[in-house]
């Protein structure tokens, strides 16, 4: 069963009326029924944000933004817990010392210039580090 499939069971699933949007009324439902927490006006608020028609209800298309926007804000959550493990220091950029350090750490054996080499690639700015940004940029 392909991606898009899956949302439209779900989105069946939460559709309580049948009419192919899903209130905000219906989204609090939804979110709570996979042990998440909304309040009403969090759902009204994230309805009327993602809401590309403006009739105050989710459509299938929005639905799936809403889906995936969350998918995205968990990568990048991932991206920031594993940036933190190759930098040194709590310093905010990656430098080849600290890559070399942590590809040891996972039993990949690298030259400080083999480092260096590795980042320059990804180093949008020039100045030799990885920032998260270029970081991101790295993995996705």
């Amino acid at each position: 069963m392909n991606k898009r499939t899956q949302y439209e069971r779900v989105f069946d699933h939460f559709d309580d009326n049948g009419d192919g949007k899903i209130s905000p009324s219906e989204l609090q439902q939804c979110v709570e029924s996979i042990g998440g927490e909304i309040s009403a006006a969090e759902a009204e608020a994230v309805v009327e944000l993602v809401d590309s028609d403006g009739d105050g209800l989710l459509g299938m298309e929005d639905f799936v933004r809403f889906l995936e926007g969350g998918e995205e804000e968990e990568k990048v959550n991932d991206l920031k817990e594993a940036f933190k493990m190759y930098e040194m220091d709590g310093c905010g950029y990656i430098t080849p010392k600290s890559l070399r350090r942590m590809l040891r750490r996972l039993g990949e054996s690298k030259s400080i210039d083999e480092c260096t080499t590795m980042i320059a690639q990804f180093d949008l700015n020039g100045d030799g580090v990885l920032n998260f940004d270029e970081f991101r940029t790295m993995m996705l």
